[in-house]
């Protein structure tokens, strides 16, 4: 039992509080070196041999040219220390979120932009053809071993392994909420071990959401060293005042404790957020949403490129969808219904056909088996009698939908977005949710990768509204890829 005293409060820190130190930190950071050194030496070499015959030691064309063998070498190496200077093997951002991809890819593509620089002002000619397949050969090895080491580590955390602790400070109600968000993401790697309050709030609880109170604010730097955390959270609240927080990070100053603050601002992301000082004072601003301009152009052309070129790959197994939906019970092999899409304008969606062809007749006893009256938001019974052997199995995977690309193709809708609804949901929808109609509907979405139907309606939305005012290029290129994995899990769908 360790005692933390400031004078006023004492708090008791037991030992089944205290996380081990995070040694984690050191074993995970060497598996991601060793796998990207692994993955641009593999780059390096590959593109080498491909583009050169080693045998006659080929060198860069130009007034300087060094070996290809010797920029191999010298670019494998400044990839990684790129990739180190970009922090992308960063502990609070390994294993949850897209940072640790974004800094990837942002060390990426500024090594080889400084290597055109370079090459221009030394006058040499370094293959295309070479840095065409490193490139994106290396990216792709680097991105794939960080994903392959986040699962492994999402696994661990799953278990309670290679988590960190951290220290929660402000008021009561607002450190509870903290609580509860930071408890409901085990993934992200953090176990709360201990709430700091304000002075007049110690004592009137022992716990706050099962997480033990360890004394007042001012003990919060010395709490956070006596349980081994390894961050303390700060809240807002009144009580955290910007000296509060300055003095904070004074007595966390060398303790190797991060400090973290958290804004009362839910579902805006980095791209709209700008922090700008003014006379000392950070003022932190927030863009508006846009729904128009060139990054939309930009969507559309990528989704009408990509559903092109996934719809023909995938032409074979449309055809035998086909005849399996056709062969297997009576009736069309695609199922249209109109849906409302991009500001409120109706289209029409297609779909192979996984339910009887009398389903919308049955629809009133499917609804009273249910114990409802009427559709209501985001409606799809588990057990759905209407639906076909074949159907249910196509619904599983989410291989009904995949007729949808021919819906991207003509515009009507996007690869990611919110799902579109009918008529009778959209009628339910109050000024949040009609924010969904702002872009243009998808056929896979965040909601879809973050539970499918097995969401509230109501947490449905909130992830729908924060995709529309937050989507960038390269989230959506995340959320297809956790899309994949999402379909062949087959969890939360009807």
């Amino acid at each position: 039992m360790t005692h933390v005293q400031d004078g006023r409060d004492v708090l008791a820190v037991s030992d089944e509080h205290r996380l081990p130190g995070a040694s984690w930190v050191v074993s995970y950071s060497s598996r991601i070196v060793l796998t990207d050194a692994v993955a641009v030496s593999v780059a390096m070499a590959v593109a080498y041999l491909v583009r050169f015959d080693p045998r006659q030691g080929t060198t860069v064309g130009g007034d300087f040219s060094p070996s290809y063998l010797a920029v191999s070498l010298g670019l494998a190496i400044a990839w990684l220390v790129a990739l180190q200077l970009a922090r992308s093997r960063d502990r609070r951002i390994v294993g949850s979120g897209p940072g640790e991809y974004q800094r990837v890819l942002a060390a990426t593509w500024r090594l080889f932009a400084l290597v055109a620089i370079v090459a221009y002002l030394l006058k040499m000619q370094i293959g295309r053809g070479y840095l065409a397949i490193a490139a994106p050969l290396g990216l792709a090895l680097v991105l794939a071993g960080r994903y392959a080491w986040r699962q492994w580590l999402h696994r661990k955390r799953d278990r309670g392994e290679f988590r960190s602790g951290i220290v929660v400070i402000g008021h009561r109600a607002k450190a509870a909420r903290l609580i509860d968000e930071l408890q409901r993401s085990p993934r992200a790697g953090y176990e709360v071990v201990g709430v700091c309050l304000p002075s007049g709030e110690v004592g009137l609880d022992e716990r706050i959401a099962g997480v033990p109170v360890l004394g007042s604010m001012n003990d919060a730097a010395r709490a956070a060293i006596a349980v081994g955390a390894a961050a303390v959270a700060v809240s807002g609240s009144d009580a955290v005042t910007s000296e509060t927080v300055r003095q904070l990070g004074w007595d966390l100053e060398g303790t190797g404790i991060d400090l973290a603050l958290t804004l009362a601002l839910l579902d805006v992301a980095g791209p709209r957020v700008l922090l700008s000082p003014v006379s000392d004072l950070p003022l932190m601003y927030v863009d508006e949403a846009r729904f128009s301009g060139s990054r939309y152009v930009l969507k559309s052309v990528f989704d009408w490129v990509a559903a092109l070129g996934v719809a023909v790959v995938l032409a074979p197994l449309l055809l035998v969808i086909a005849i399996l939906v056709k062969t297997t019970s009576a009736g069309p092999v695609f199922y249209t219904q109109e849906r409302v899409g991009k500001d409120g304008r109706r289209f029409r969606m297609i779909k192979f056909r996984s339910m009887r062809r009398d389903a919308h007749a049955l629809l009133g006893e499917v609804l009273a088996a249910e114990g409802a009256d009427e559709v209501a938001m985001f409606y799809k019974p588990k057990n759905d009698p209407r639906v076909t052997k074949v159907g249910r199995v196509l619904r599983r995977y989410s291989l009904d939908e995949l007729p949808q690309l021919f819906n991207v193709l003509n515009g009507t809708m996007s690869l990611v977005g919110p799902r579109p609804q009918i008529d009778a949901e959209v009628a339910l929808y109050d000024r949040r949710a009609s924010r969904r109609l702002l872009v243009k509907p998808g056929l896979t979405g965040l909601w879809q990768v973050s539970g499918r139907s097995d969401l509230a309606p109501d947490e449905a939305i909130r992830l729908d509204v924060r995709y529309v005012e937050n989507w960038t290029l390269f989230g959506d290129l995340l959320i297809l890829a956790r899309t994949v994995k999402v379909m062949f899990a087959a969890k939360g769908a009807y």
